[in-house]
């Protein structure tokens, strides 16, 4: 062969200046790409991103309720006000994760669930069940655990005093004060859409703690609940199925009251 000079090339350099000049112009369009293109664009597949240890969340975790559905809301520390609400969903032997959005957790950050004490508006570290779910909006579709309307007459109580401490009431019981009471059509917002924890539930210990939700994010940190963005909020309703045991834990990082230890 013979190049635009009159230069006489064999064709073994043909083919090696060819070859350089091909890789010469991908390295220019790959230059040109990362100058150009977000960083966000071209990252990772979140079904990719690797976590802290090579392991999702839910299989270093002491304990995870037994089922095949897991809510995690992770804080940095006691103190935090704001985390992370992950939702996942266990196939065969491996955890998968559903969705992520950001959380908001009590004015005055977390407490240890076991010692935890009403009004001090920090919510209860732990590992609990979720019982229903409520709304003053409509359930959204596909949702298959049980959903109850908000109405005008529909309260939570939190008196101590009642035989209906930590529970929905509708009407409201004459045992149970107006002022130690939720009237839960007051909160539009918040009570949007929400899911009952099951924290001093089942077997309800006056003074611990009463009327703990995940629900849809208000102004600003919550009186003890554990809140995400509405849109998130409709997911993890729909998502929900009382045949998978689905369950919440709650925790910090690092430390005692680790998400991983419950």
């Amino acid at each position: 062969m013979s190049g635009s000079f009159g230069y006489a090339w064999s064709p073994a350099a043909y083919i090696a200046v060819m070859t350089s000049a091909r890789t010469l112009a991908a390295a220019a369009c790959a230059a040109v790409l990362a100058l150009s293109v977000p960083a966000s664009a071209v990252a990772a597949p979140r079904s990719l991103t690797p976590f802290p240890d090579g392991r999702p969340l839910p299989t270093r975790m002491a304990d995870t309720g037994g089922g095949s559905q897991l809510i995690t809301a992770r804080a940095a520390s006691l103190r935090s006000t704001t985390g992370t609400v992950s939702w996942w969903q266990r196939h065969g032997s491996r955890w998968h994760r559903i969705g992520t959005a950001p959380a908001r957790f009590g004015a005055n950050g977390l407490a240890e669930g076991a010692s935890r004490e009403q009004g001090t508006s920090t919510t209860p570290t732990g590992l609990y069940d979720l019982p229903f779910a409520f709304g003053l909006a409509r359930a959204p579709a596909g949702t298959r655990i049980l959903y109850r309307p908000v109405r005008d007459t529909s309260w939570w109580c939190q008196d101590n005093g009642s035989s209906s401490y930590n529970r929905w009431v509708d009407p409201r019981p004459r045992d149970c004060a107006a002022k130690e009471a939720e009237r839960l059509a007051d909160y539009p917002t918040q009570y949007r859409r929400a899911l009952v924890i099951g924290f001093n539930y089942h077997r309800p210990v006056r003074g611990r703690g009463a009327g703990i939700f995940l629900h849809v994010h208000g102004r600003g940190a919550t009186a003890g609940c554990v809140s995400v963005p509405a849109r998130a909020m409709a997911r993890i309703v729909a998502w929900v199925r009382p045949a998978a045991r689905p369950h919440i834990a709650i925790g910090t990082d690092s430390g005692r009251t680790a998400v991983t230890r419950y």
